[in-house]
């Protein structure tokens, strides 16, 4: 059983609090869970988590989409396969989607490209279901500032910098994708209540658990 769910969108969608609150409903009911995060999560994906989201590191498309390749790598290598392999469930904040959606709608990066470089980061691991939170990229600063006061976050990355143009094609990405694949992703309205879409996730993953 494939026991790898992801759930992505644009910055600001609110995808942290999802993963905690799926990662806190899954171990209370006994389930082994691992978290992760994409980038990042080993030693290496970290510092390459550093590099791509610092506002002062100029970064090329293409070193752009290999450097989240690499970081992908590691982190399924060391964390997300051996996971598995024990039965464990894995909850991932971003995969491969925001690959498709940020290097290739939102730079303009070959499709082709993209999955030949995947193919090999992630050696045939492939989410069991990828929940997309749909937000307009308009209402994105508005959430980010709120989530700055609130939590006392870190300043904008690199990506977070980005307007609100590249945002859209970004998020006609992730829609497109979802279209693309309607049994393999769930599209939610980022702007429902928290508890409800936590609702309808833990369902989802609930349902294919078992």
């Amino acid at each position: 059983m494939n026991r790898f769910f992801v759930i992505d969108g644009i910055d600001g969608a609110g995808k942290s609090t999802q993963i905690s609150l799926l990662t806190e409903t899954l171990q209370r009911e006994g389930h082994p869970v691992v978290k992760v995060r994409d980038p990042g999560g080993t030693e290496l994906s970290d510092r390459i988590r550093a590099v791509l989201l610092s506002p002062s590191t100029p970064v090329s498309p293409m070193a752009e989409l290999c450097l989240y390749a690499a970081s992908r790598a590691q982190l399924v290598q060391e964390i997300i396969r051996p996971a598995l392999e024990a039965g464990k469930v894995v909850v991932s904040d971003r995969f491969t989607w925001s690959t498709f959606a940020y290097q290739g709608y939102g730079r303009g990066i070959a499709a082709k490209s993209i999955e030949e470089l995947e193919d090999i980061a992630c050696g045939g691991i492939l989410p069991a279901h990828i929940f997309v939170l749909d937000l307009d990229p308009s209402k994105r600063l508005a959430r980010l500032n709120q989530r700055l006061s609130e939590k006392g976050g870190n300043a904008p990355d690199r990506l977070e910098l980005e307007g609100d143009a590249f945002f859209q094609r970004v998020r006609d990405g992730f829609l497109a994708l979802s279209r693309q694949h309607p049994g393999f992703s769930t599209v939610l309205n980022a702007t429902e209540p928290p508890e409800v879409l936590h609702a309808a996730i833990a369902a989802k993953v609930r349902g294919l658990l078992a």
